[in-house]
């Protein structure tokens, strides 16, 4: 195969019969250019497919115009909604997004975050691993960072997420409304902010209606189909089992559902079911799946205006970080029911 010829900005010039300069300045929107002159420059770039050097036009306008989205499990439902989001505001922005997956691996999370800084994005949006140290990267770097759904410890950083224990609380309120008291949770792990809050709105709710939280009633730990599997066994296998459960994210859900088909138990007759994450396969469940819905789109939309607000004004540093908050909502159907 031949070698694909590489033109230059001086070609582009001769074929269009105008300076360098010219092509530079249509190229960076620097300069005001003659619509004949800008349609020639247009023309002569598409013949010759030139592709101007990114790297290069970063290093001279100081801008990339693109940005670095980092999830931890591109196979969860949820990021690829949220990311849906962000493509959307960034390409009307005129922003190119960088997709990467830490595959919730703290040093592959560290080599995205090197990699995307090293390609001089203008900033990152980023839902970060179990135990992520993306806060020491980050503080020694000049660049806007929005973290989105999970939040590191300290939480002072600017953060774009659903607001989790309201979300935990409306999701128990509901059951509790129908008269369960035996409820389950599967409250999924503990170092990540949406489990932890949304078993705070869980504990909120079951303490305002004068109920006991069963040790065997809660279980914690990792967040995969498998956990959820082995979970429900266990709450069901109880010798006296919960009536309702809770699980907190889509995953575990599923893998409650497996462990309910497996032991041939009647959904909502014998135990209703509730999760976190709303999908066009809830409703087509039998019976549908009731769900707290995260609005994705909303997630991702708001999270690269923050992000572009804080590339256009960089923030001084008592500068108080934004924490914005999502509302949740609440989307029953028929997998709960009256106790």
């Amino acid at each position: 195969m031949a070698e694909r010829a590489k033109y230059t900005m001086r070609d582009v010039a001769r074929l269009a019969g105008v300076s360098t300069s010219t092509v530079s300045a249509v190229i960076n929107e620097s300069v005001v250019v003659s619509p004949k002159r800008k349609e020639r420059v247009l023309a002569a770039m598409s013949a010759l497919d030139y592709q101007p050097d990114a790297i290069a036009r970063s290093l001279k306008t100081g801008r990339s115009n693109a940005i670095g989205v980092i999830v931890p499990d591109i196979t969860n439902a949820f990021y690829p909604e949220v990311i849906r989001g962000v493509e959307v505001a960034a390409q009307a922005a005129g922003y190119s997004v960088l997709l990467c997956d830490s595959s919730e691996d703290r040093a592959i999370e560290e080599r995205h975050l090197t990699a995307l800084f090293s390609r001089r994005v203008d900033g990152v949006i980023l839902a970060c691993c179990v135990n992520s140290r993306a806060t020491e990267q980050i503080a020694r770097r000049n660049i806007p960072v929005i973290f989105i759904d999970r939040l590191p410890p300290s939480r002072a950083v600017y953060s774009v997420c659903t607001d989790n224990v309201a979300a935990g609380q409306l999701a128990a309120e509901h059951l509790l409304g129908l008269g369960h008291k035996r409820i389950g949770m599967l409250a999924g792990h503990m170092g990540l902010s949406p489990h932890h809050d949304r078993l705070e709105g869980f504990r909120k709710a079951m303490q305002e209606a004068h109920l006991p939280i069963l040790d065997e009633y809660l279980i914690a730990g990792n967040v995969q189909v498998e956990d959820g599997v082995e979970a429900g066994h266990r709450l069901l296998g109880l010798p006296t089992p919960p009536t309702a459960i809770l699980a907190s994210n889509n995953k575990l859900l599923l893998g409650v559902l497996q462990a309910v088909e497996e032991r041939n138990i009647s959904i909502p007759k014998d135990l209703s079911v509730l999760g976190f994450d709303d999908y066009l396969w809830n409703m087509h469940f039998s019976p549908g799946l009731t769900a707290v819905a995260q609005l994705t789109g909303d997630i991702g939309r708001k999270s690269f205006e923050l992000l572009h607000q804080l590339i256009q004004n960089p923030p001084t540093d008592d500068t108080a970080p934004t924490h914005m908050l999502i509302p949740a909502e609440l989307r029953i159907r028929n997998s709960t029911a009256r106790r």
